[in-house]
């Protein structure tokens, strides 16, 4: 309902600037094709708002978000196709900050599209108001239940947790031949909270016994109660949904502990930081994600090297998917020919098999992204393909 009156305010006003037009004899104004040469290359410039977690314990992910779509945005500018103007605001991870600069980048800025936030739980409430302003929302590491399903302009081409978990413990009760499992997640927050609803459900679904369910709140630093019961249920794998500081600071604590068993952690321990803050104590654990950066593939080692040159360092799957959200949005401004926010918006739900370094990409009728995630292990102090 909500986007048919949008489309029917729409054809009202273009209806509106014909009749002014055709009344004052002048011609209706057409979208911006101006590009920061001066408009000869008549690519269409569009305003894009990013808000990313860069500042405080999750910056990690927000800085390499953010390296990707600065590396895109290079290369999509300098093609002359489509002309992108990133403006970027902090969120610090949390909501009422996300949804200002959410608020900034539609009213203040007149952003056309908006990427980000960083996590789900802004999500919940900058999409919502993204969708109320008619402006397209896609989120880059969104993976929790019920993220596009805000409205209809909201977007991701993160994998869901979803469609995640279930072939990494799929992956996992293989190789080991699992019975038995604990699960720790995080309480206090929309996505560590939606991880632990597909992992017991996934869990249950292949009849694994849950020994024990312990919890846990975002900045916990010693999780020695948790540990000791898991340890004493003496489980064949711990399934943990934790934001990768938690996350490794879990590993550590669990491997000093003596336990010894592997880890399926969720989307965001899919992340370098957890070796660098781990060490080898992030050896064991199993993830999937759409991302593998030693995948021999032209494309994605084409986009390693650049990213390397530009930044001094590997991408992890954020910088990834980051990278593919701009050139999707780039190829929808295109077929779009112009910066109007609903043009964009449909053009987006139209996205069928493109091409990206993370693999052949679609949106489904809901805004979710259709696409194959890869079962990783760390191994050796690095990411390596489970099997």
């Amino acid at each position: 309902m909500r986007k048919s009156i949008k489309r029917f305010l729409s054809v009202f006003a273009v209806l509106a600037l014909i009749l002014v037009s055709a009344c004052s004899g002048k011609e209706a104004s057409k979208p911006s094709t101006e590009s920061n040469d001066g408009g000869k290359s008549g690519a269409v410039t569009v305003k894009v708002g990013v808000i990313s977690w860069l500042t405080g314990a999750g910056a990690g992910y927000g800085e390499a978000i953010t390296n990707g779509l600065k590396l895109a945005n290079k290369e999509i500018n300098a093609e002359g196709k489509v002309n992108i103007e990133l403006l970027t605001e902090d969120s610090a991870g949390k909501q009422e900050q996300a949804l200002s600069a959410a608020q900034k980048l539609m009213n203040s800025e007149n952003v056309s599209v908006i990427i980000g936030p960083t996590l789900s739980t802004e999500m919940k409430v900058v999409g919502p108001e993204a969708d109320l302003n008619g402006v397209p929302i896609i989120g880059t590491s969104t993976t929790a239940d019920g993220i596009p399903q805000i409205g209809d302009y909201v977007f991701r081409n993160s994998i869901p947790e979803t469609l995640a978990i279930p072939a990494s413990v799929q992956k996992a009760v293989e190789a080991f031949g699992v019975k038995k499992v604990a699960i720790l997640y995080g309480n206090d927050d929309v996505f560590t909270k939606s991880g632990y609803d597909t992992m017991k459900k996934v869990a249950e679904d292949m009849g694994l016994e849950i020994l024990t369910t312990e919890t846990f709140q975002k900045g916990q630093a010693d999780y020695n109660a948790q540990l000791t019961k898991i340890k004493g249920t003496n489980p064949d794998l711990i399934l943990c949904s934790a934001l990768y500081n938690e996350g490794a600071v879990i590993m550590n604590q669990a491997r000093k502990m003596g336990i010894t068993v592997p880890f399926v952690g969720g989307n965001g321990f899919n992340s370098p930081e957890v070796i660098k803050i781990a060490g080898d104590s992030a050896n064991g654990l199993i993830v999937a994600t759409p991302w593998f950066g030693g995948k021999q593939d032209e494309k994605v080692q084409g986009f390693v090297e650049k990213y390397k040159a530009e930044y001094g360092k590997e991408p992890d799957q954020f910088a990834a998917q980051a990278y593919d959200a701009l050139y999707i949005l780039a190829d929808a401004i295109e077929r779009a020919g112009s910066d109007d926010r609903d043009a964009i918006r449909d053009a987006l739900a139209e996205t069928k098999g493109f091409e990206g370094i993370l693999g052949e990409m679609s949106f489904d009728e809901e805004g979710d992204i259709v696409m194959e995630p890869t079962v990783l292990t760390i191994k050796d102090g690095s990411f390596q393909l489970f099997e």
